[in-house]
């Protein structure tokens, strides 16, 4: 049986493949609540409830179009120097961000071994997630409702370590992003496992403004090596830490979305909730 959260998100989920699949006919507000089963004026009140904004105004925000029109404008100068020199503003994540620390290499090379890590579970707009924190920040978080396979995936990642169910303060100052609580987000600190390209690729996907958008090739520009971009896909798809660490924001060149660990029409939703949260900088 479905939280009435699962059900909210699976019928926002809908709308929006829906919506991308037929955004090029601008389907109204009537069309679209009767794909979800819903009132016009019951869907309306949920979707604005869900993303900060209208289902038309959304619409307009996840299009392809919208996509590549970002892409065109800011993939030169515009993007680099908002890349390079960061917008004001709280909502700017990776202005927040103050310390991103790599596992030793015995802790990457023996799984955890001897590391306690506290694990919760929490709702946010995109469906329920795990958190994970070590005495040293945030190692895991990923989007998944089933509990048990939650868990069975962080212990998968760390085959080593002791976990325990315990919501700890580095987790709960992560979670404040869902509730657009930004006064403590500099308190977020990330233990991460990972090769040093990986890190060198997350810590260059922080970079990238909310509501931005960046291509794999221009990653593998930012790190140094324009012909990695292969590799820097599949650092990103290891991203162990999902949001925070925003691998969403990275599409491809040709303005398709491409693929993301937690479902592509996910992906859609957060790239559409931020472009809403900041749709006034466009």
């Amino acid at each position: 049986m479905k939280t009435q959260q699962e059900l909210n998100y699976s019928r926002i989920a809908e709308a929006i493949e829906y919506i991308g699949r037929n955004f090029k006919s601008q389907p109204n507000l009537d069309e679209v609540a009767e794909r979800v089963h819903l009132s016009s004026f019951h869907f309306q009140r949920l979707f604005s409830e869900w993303a900060g904004t209208t289902p038309k105004k959304f619409l307009q925000y996840i299009s392809l179009a919208h996509a590549k029109k970002m892409l065109k404008d800011e993939q030169a100068t515009l993007f680099d120097t908002a890349f390079e020199t960061g917008l004001s503003g709280t909502g700017r994540l990776h202005d927040l961000f103050v310390n991103i620390e790599g596992m030793t290499p015995a802790e990457y090379k023996n799984g955890g071994k001897a590391l306690a890590i506290n694990y919760s579970f929490a709702e946010s707009p995109f469906g329920n997630l795990i958190v994970a924190a070590t005495p040293k920040g945030v190692c895991y978080m990923a989007f998944e409702n089933d509990e048990s396979i939650a868990v069975a995936n962080l212990q998968e990642k760390f085959p080593n370590a002791q976990l325990h169910q315990k919501l700890d303060s580095f987790q709960q100052n992560a979670l404040f992003i869902f509730q657009n609580d930004w006064t403590r987000l500099h308190e977020i600190k990330l233990h991460l496992k990972g090769t040093d390209f990986q890190l060198k690729v997350w810590e260059t996907l922080l970079k990238i403004p909310m509501g931005k958008l960046s291509t794999y090739g221009n990653i593998a520009s930012l790190i140094g090596n324009e012909k990695a971009s292969r590799a820097v896909g599949t650092a990103i798809g290891s991203n162990p830490v999902a949001f925070l660490i925003p691998c969403h924001r990275v599409i491809q060149s040709s303005g398709n979305l491409g693929g993301y660990m937690w479902g592509e029409t996910r992906k859609t939703a957060i790239i559409g909730w931020e472009s809403a949260k900041m749709g006034e900088d466009f």
